[in-house]
């Protein structure tokens, strides 16, 4: 185990990747080390808290930068530390880009409803970046000497849903809010039920049965959790 990881609050995951579960909403962010470049999956929901994940990565990478970012869907837990990272190139679901510019208000007054201060969330908002490559399909991305893959396996729990695969001796996917072990997942407005399980179909497919999955909240599954997952989403909605 890499004692690295564990000294900066995060969890390491295979060689090279790891995650750390947020304060407050129990978010994860999940970051990739190649030997050129690093990826960071998710932000955080504030500019001081992506500035404090942005402060770690670059000292688990020995003084390397973020150099790409995937953002796992809209909501202002996931997004809002993005303005932290200068010179990056920030990936999302086709769509995300379009639908952030078009409702920063709302992604303001939803991090205050849950309890951001109102200054932190309309700064954050007011240097909103978005993402500039839209992911339609899936986009395989050379780090150096390790490729993942981004994969538009939405919609489901949001209208804009990207995994992360990262390919090794036992795959890794990070899902997003498409799974979450710390709680039910949530179903807001922007949530597409009828659609929540093939996405789940399509996160089992992309990583198989031996992967490790990363919920966008709480603890590390395997397959079966997301099955059971997806068995307790389509009673809860009447899906198949």
């Amino acid at each position: 185990m890499d004692v690295r990881w564990e000294e900066h609050g995060w969890e390491p995951i295979a060689p090279g990747v790891g995650r750390r579960r947020l304060p407050g909403w129990d978010a994860t962010v999940g970051l990739v080390v190649g030997e050129d470049a690093v990826l960071l999956y998710d932000t955080g929901s504030t500019l001081r808290e992506g500035a404090e994940i942005r402060a770690q990565a670059q000292a688990l990478c020995g003084g390397r930068r973020v150099t790409h970012i995937a953002l796992s869907h809209a909501h202002f837990d996931h997004v809002l530390g993005t303005a932290a990272f200068s010179g990056v190139r920030v990936y999302g679901a086709v769509g995300l880009a379009e639908l952030l510019l078009r409702d920063r208000e709302g992604l303001r007054d939803s991090a205050v409803r849950h309890g951001v201060s109102a200054s932190d969330a309309a700064e954050a908002v007011d240097l909103l970046v978005v993402p500039q490559h839209p992911v339609s399909g899936e986009w395989t991305l050379d780090l150096g000497g390790r490729q993942v893959l981004l994969a538009n396996v939405g919609p489901g729990h949001s209208g804009h849903d990207l995994a992360l695969l990262v390919p090794g001796e036992r795959e890794v996917v990070f899902c997003g809010d498409l799974v979450e072990e710390s709680g039910e997942p949530q179903a807001g407005d922007d949530a597409i039920p009828s659609r929540w399980s093939a996405a789940l179909d399509r996160l089992l497919a992309l990583g198989g049965e031996d992967a490790v999955y990363v919920p966008g909240h709480g603890a590390a599954v395997d397959a079966a959790f997301v099955r059971a997952q997806r068995g307790a989403l389509a009673a809860r909605f009447g899906t198949a």
